[in-house]
């Protein structure tokens, strides 16, 4: 029998972190720990390493620079941000701290769920309309937006518009991370893009990452 999903919970209001601590145990989550500041957060996934962490955007000590920390100590497991934030730019900054999920407060207990373990499977997730908002704001930019890329920087764009990492990128096309990245900086400097994500929008909007 498989063992259950083991996850962190992090939110600064005590009354709606039990709401659904509880409808995570409810659903057979083993949640491991519970935080209501950024520190505690960290220490918690620091000791238990998680498959999952659910911080709140909002809690004090920031829940995106908690992201980050968690990030590094614990590579492995996947974080979600839970919160009332439609604020793009704090939909950029979560990702690029690491997270791999993105929830507006307000979802249903059955989707958090669902969620969570659609992330724990190793895909993303960005609640619906802020992705539309997203993409409609950061990729709103001519047809020929993409003219300026060299095919391989087009190529190495397009794969990380699909959501692949650096290094994983390399492995596809045989090439060493840092050549990666060394490409990805000259796509975001020909893109006028501040991030990965921005860049992978803007990709997404001309037609690449689909496969």
């Amino acid at each position: 029998m498989n063992e259950p999903l083991r996850i962190v919970v992090a939110d600064d209001h005590p009354l709606y972190r039990d709401g659904v601590v509880g409808t995570l145990r409810a659903a057979g989550l083993d949640v491991v720990g519970e935080a209501s500041i950024a520190r505690d957060a960290v220490r918690l996934v620091r000791e238990h390493a998680p498959d999952l962490a659910l911080f709140d955007v909002e809690m004090p000590g920031s829940g995106i620079a908690a992201a980050a920390e968690a990030h590094v100590l614990s590579p492995d497991t996947r974080i979600v941000m839970l919160t009332v934030s439609e604020d793009e730019d704090d939909l950029v900054a979560a990702i690029d701290a690491g997270a791999t999920g993105y929830v507006l407060k307000g979802v249903a207990g059955r989707e958090l769920v669902a969620i969570l373990r659609q992330v724990a499977g190793g895909d993303r997730y960005v609640s619906a309309s802020l992705a539309f908002a997203a993409l409609k704001s950061r990729a709103d930019q001519r047809p020929d937006v993409l003219d300026e890329l060299t095919g391989r920087e087009r190529e190495i764009l397009d794969l990380v518009t699909e959501g692949l990492s650096n290094s994983e990128v390399g492995e596809r096309l045989f090439l060493a991370e840092k050549t990666v990245k060394h490409y990805m900086t000259a796509v975001l400097a020909k893109l006028g893009a501040r991030s990965r994500v921005e860049a992978a929008l803007i990709g997404y909007k001309a037609g690449l990452g689909r496969g």
